[in-house]
């Protein structure tokens, strides 16, 4: 240690302060433990927060406020083509992250979570070395860590994201540096769909490309299938089994070969957005210099109470890989923290919510119809067309569609997938459903209001039982054998007569 450098103890360490580092540092305060928060941001939040979750369904939520006013007309409200300031919409979009990030600094606070700006570097299984840091401190000693770094977005070979560039990632894109005339968006997953709506509605024409044969690959075909009626109608272009092959960047615009794409081999484009995936954060943090084993991608190996192979030290987060979400991250970091005070915790949640915030929103949790084609596991689903819905009809959002995916012997609920306006805030009623094992008589049985986009959750569990009041009862197909005696029966009764 070099000398006039100064070195704190603390019990629990967490490097990364954004969804999953602060649950974990609020859960473990709460627990009456000393706690030291690390993170390159002067106020937690992270990716998330100021460059992710929150900017980008801010702008959603603008996209959908737009598009509700262009078809108003169809009820008989005119409106004036709305008018777009940029400058004020990026000063609000600012202004509902400030407020967000200087809450949880509250909480810090309050809580009496020590947070240090800086970055935190492994020099042992027991301390760090904080680089990048306008604090005294130079070194921590802790009892526990936990590594919630998060991930990086990955950029296309041969290429990378310079700040002011034309080739942006979601966080350039999430900027608002202006709405470009022609856009490509390289990525069908939930930041692609996502971004590309926001910037359709701000009178973009975008193009969207994506390797795989279709968009949204996590979710089920019928619950993609309304949004890709709308993206087809926004969009310019969507090309699925389609590469982009070649990208050249000038001051003016982007060069983008693209195979399998538009029929011009060569498109230009004013911007260009790539969405294609993320990578953990997990190198040039000292990993080597602890216990700490990844797998070959770089993700941190954790077990069941988010444990490394370095027993002082925990993982939570994108880092650990899984599903990349916030809210997963929120429930492991509570889980290492509560593990670390010594009560009984484990991961152990059956269904993990997914939302794409696009209008229309898709929302589904636990097994997938998909899944379980996969697996050859034999499901009976339940489903409730929007069309049927006298909510959905007084909004005039009737392509939509609520699902369950249900275990034919014992009736329990294993999925719920929902496509339609408000599909994120619906999902969690499904979430509880698989959670406790619900069966399908429970959720038919429950009195949802009417008329409300909620009871299509009724509905569906009731399609299943045959007892849906707004859809007829579907009749079973008898089995074959089954149809084969009817048959003999028939014969034989008509040759006795």
């Amino acid at each position: 240690m070099v000398m006039g450098e100064f070195t704190q103890e603390t019990e629990v360490l967490i490097l990364g302060g954004g969804p999953g580092g602060y649950a974990a540092a609020f859960r473990a305060a709460d627990l009456g433990l000393d706690v030291t928060m690390i993170d390159l941001e002067e106020r937690p939040g992270g990716v998330c927060l100021f460059r992710g979750c929150i900017p980008s369904k801010s702008l959603l939520y603008i996209s959908e406020l737009l598009h509700d006013t262009r078809r108003a007309g169809e009820m008989g409200l005119s409106y004036k083509e709305p008018e777009i300031d940029l400058d004020k919409l990026r000063e609000w979009k600012d202004s509902v992250i400030d407020k967000l990030a200087g809450g949880l600094a509250g909480l810090c606070k309050k809580r009496g979570v020590q947070l240090i700006r800086g970055r935190a570097v492994f020099e042992g299984k027991d301390r760090v070395r904080i680089t990048d840091s306008d604090s005294d401190l130079n070194h921590f000693k802790f009892k526990h860590a936990i590594i919630a770094t998060g991930s990086s977005v990955i950029s296309l070979p041969d290429t990378e994201f310079v700040k002011g560039g034309r080739i942006m990632s979601s966080a350039g894109a999430l900027s608002l540096p202006d709405i470009p005339k022609k856009l490509l968006v390289v990525g069908g997953g939930y930041v692609g769909v996502e971004l590309g709506s926001v910037y359709a509605t701000l009178g973009s024409e975008v193009t969207l490309v994506e390797m795989a044969d279709r968009l949204m690959a996590g979710a089920d075909r019928d619950l993609v299938k309304p949004l890709l009626s709308r993206l087809e109608e926004s969009f310019e272009g969507i090309y699925t089994g389609a590469k982009v092959t070649k990208i050249e960047e000038d001051e003016e615009g982007v060069d983008v070969t693209i195979e399998g794409g538009p029929d011009e081999s060569e498109v230009r484009f004013d911007r260009v957005l790539v969405a294609i995936g993320r990578k953990p954060n997990s190198e040039e943090i000292g990993l080597d210099k602890t216990g700490v084993k990844t797998d070959d991608r770089g993700y941190i190996l954790v077990d069941e109470q988010q444990r490394t192979d370095e027993k002082r030290i925990f993982a939570v987060g994108d880092v650990v890989g899984g599903m990349m979400l916030a809210h997963k991250a929120m429930y492991e970091g509570k889980v290492a923290a509560e593990v670390i005070a010594g009560q009984p915790a484990a991961f152990d949640a059956v269904a993990i919510p997914a939302v794409v915030y696009t209008d229309p929103q898709i929302a589904w949790c636990g097994l997938t119809e998909t899944e379980a084609k996969a697996q050859g596991r034999e499901v009976k689903v339940g489903r409730f067309p929007w069309s049927a819905s006298g909510r959905a009809a007084s909004m005039q959002i009737s392509k939509g569609l609520t699902k369950m995916i249900i275990d034919p012997e014992t009736e329990r609920i294993l999925g719920v997938g929902i496509v339609g306006r408000e599909a994120g805030e619906m999902i969690a009623e499904g979430v509880l459903a698989v959670e406790m094992g619900a069966l399908a008589e429970d959720l038919a049985l429950t009195i949802h209001p009417h008329p409300t986009l909620s009871e299509g959750e009724e509905e569906a569990a009731g399609a299943f039982l045959g007892s849906s009041t707004h859809i007829l009862p579907r009749k079973e197909k008898q089995p074959r054998k089954n149809k084969d005696k009817e048959k003999e029966k028939g014969k034989k009764e008509k040759k006795e007569k």
